[in-house]
């Protein structure tokens, strides 16, 4: 069965094509109530519905904007698209959502391309930044021709970015175990190929430095991200260093395991070690002993990013110039059990 166009509504109403754009626009000012009243009457029986794409086209606005994400598996990203779908939701825009399995992969021209033929009005390029998987960004020629923001990514000054400032966060956590009396601060970072990871690590040994307690390259161990990383980290950790009086946790997922392998251990949270995890994630505070930790409002994020987003694109779409910039949220700390001054 073929779609009714707007040519069968002006066959049916006996008018032209021209009217009933205008009486469905709402622009029936001059134009006879008998004939308006035709008009819809036409469409009721025809069943007509306007053309999204069609609007699209003619108002060079879609209302719709592209996700790249990856990894909703982890707390970070999964709770960021989340922010995404609520602000794009109160603001009118709907998602055309695309998830990378292979995030290191710079073979992103089809994937532009396919969702600039989908009209979208702006990209959310979700993908965290690993190893050179943003090294197609030096290729212009690469870039869409609608707005596009990258989200958990080094700030560069031709690009629009949104990020939390790992950095600081790493530092805040370091600092904490120092101010409750650790003398040697163990590691456990995520994957190293990651932005974040490595900000979280500079963080670390930036407090370190800043007060004159040892930072040897043993006290590091690289996780995955999981409890299972964090548990095995852990051992080796303090199985080269038995004096490592307080762990930084580069996610709470790891240190979940770090707080199990304590016990295993023998070491008393936080008496004998003190540990801090990263994400706040929801369940934080019900682990034992009670997870000491870095939260970071990922959703508010996702959140960010949209608003942004939808300022440039208006800024444009008014032909009016808005310089890339960096927006940076800051890290909170949340101190709990787990790293609680020792009498």
């Amino acid at each position: 069965m073929s779609r009714t166009t707007i040519a069968d509504v002006a066959r049916v109403a006996d008018v032209s094509k021209a009217t009933v754009s205008r009486v469905l626009a709402g622009q029936s000012k001059y134009i006879r109530e008998e004939t308006r009243q035709r008009v819809q009457k036409a469409v009721e029986e025809l069943g007509y519905r306007p053309s999204d794409m069609a609007r699209s086209l003619k108002s060079k606005r879609s209302c719709t904007l592209g996700i790249v994400g990856y990894g909703l598996e982890f707390f970070g990203p999964s709770c960021t698209i989340s922010g995404i779908e609520q602000e794009a939701s109160e603001l009118g825009y709907t998602l055309l959502l695309h998830l990378i399995r292979q995030p290191e992969t710079n073979n992103v021209e089809e994937l532009l391309e396919r969702m600039q033929s989908r009209y979208v009005d702006g990209i959310i390029w979700a993908v965290p930044e690993i190893g050179e998987n943003h090294a197609w960004l030096e290729n212009k020629t690469l870039w869409p021709s609608v707005p596009i923001i990258f989200l958990s990514t080094e700030p560069r000054p031709d690009r629009f970015v949104a990020a939390v400032d790992n950095h600081n966060g790493g530092l805040m956590a370091t600092r904490h175990l120092i101010a409750q009396g650790c003398q040697n601060i163990g590691l456990i970072t995520g994957p190293l190929g990651w932005w974040e990871a490595r900000q979280r690590k500079l963080g670390w040994k930036d407090a370190l430095e800043g007060v004159g307690l040892p930072r040897k390259e043993g006290f590091v161990v690289e996780g995955n991200w999981s409890a299972t990383s964090g548990e095995h980290g852990l051992t080796q950790l303090l199985t080269r260093y038995p004096e490592i009086d307080g762990i930084v946790a580069c996610n709470d997922r790891m240190a979940v395991g770090a707080l199990k392998r304590a016990r295993q251990m023998g070491r008393c949270v936080p008496e004998d070690l003190a540990i801090i995890g990263y994400d706040d994630v929801q369940d934080a505070e019900y682990f034992y002993p009670a997870l000491s930790t870095m939260r970071q409002d990922m959703i508010e994020l996702g959140r960010l990013a949209v608003r942004k987003l939808g300022q440039v694109i208006e800024a444009e779409h008014n032909n009016v110039l808005c310089p890339p910039e960096a927006v940076i949220l800051q890290p909170e700390l949340i101190v709990r059990t787990s790293s609680l001054l020792r009498k």
